[in-house]
């Protein structure tokens, strides 16, 4: 059953039109370097999920105005904005529609070398260890508790809304960019002044 989106969740219009009209949006991507290096909104912030727990002083002191987190689908974004809520932060806006929402309505995305979405790699991994375990669960009795194990973890990740399994995949040589220094991604912040530093 369809969700009921609230004040701190937009659409693609509306992220379009404050863009247009509001002098002061800053669109932050927490998804993998990787992920943004394949395709990002254009003028946005690559802040990664992980660097938004370890740096939300900072983030909060840096980002002034409107506030909108963006990610693949809008669950990472949530949870960045309930994060970033925490340290005091507010204007915070999740993209419900993610960049390929925000793509598919007109808005300037930028595109860059093709890579799996951190999702579909979840999905690839998470199946291919339950086909394992079952199939080797012929020789091995015991291998089915692998498919039953990650069956658990999926089960756990939803109820949960986290994904250990995406955390984990996130920190591989193939979802990182040279750019995943956190000094420098964080460096692509405005400044108070709302300039780049």
């Amino acid at each position: 059953m369809p969700t009921t989106p609230t004040a701190d969740q937009i659409d693609a219009t509306t992220l379009l039109a404050w863009m247009r009209d509001l002098g002061s949006v800053s669109v932050v991507d927490v998804r993998s370097p990787a992920e943004f290096e394949t395709r990002h909104i254009a003028g946005s912030y690559n802040v990664p999920l992980d660097l938004v727990d370890e740096h939300a002083p900072l983030l909060a002191e840096r980002l002034e105005g409107k506030v909108v987190l963006v990610c693949q689908s809008g669950v990472r974004a949530e949870q960045a904005r309930q994060r970033l809520s925490g340290s005091g932060m507010d204007d915070l806006h999740v993209l419900t529609t993610g960049v390929p929402g925000y793509a598919a309505a007109g808005g300037q995305v930028v595109q860059g070398q093709s890579r799996w979405a951190l999702e579909r790699q979840v999905r690839l991994v998470a199946g291919g260890l339950v086909l394992v375990g079952v199939l080797a669960s012929r020789w091995a009795p015991k291998a089915v508790l692998l498919a039953g194990g990650i069956g658990a973890g999926l089960t756990v990740s939803a109820l949960t809304d986290t994904c250990t399994m995406g955390r984990l995949l996130s920190a591989l040589p193939y979802n990182r960019s040279v750019q995943t220094n956190p000094e420098h991604l964080l460096d692509q912040l405005p400044t108070s002044s709302g300039t780049r530093s």
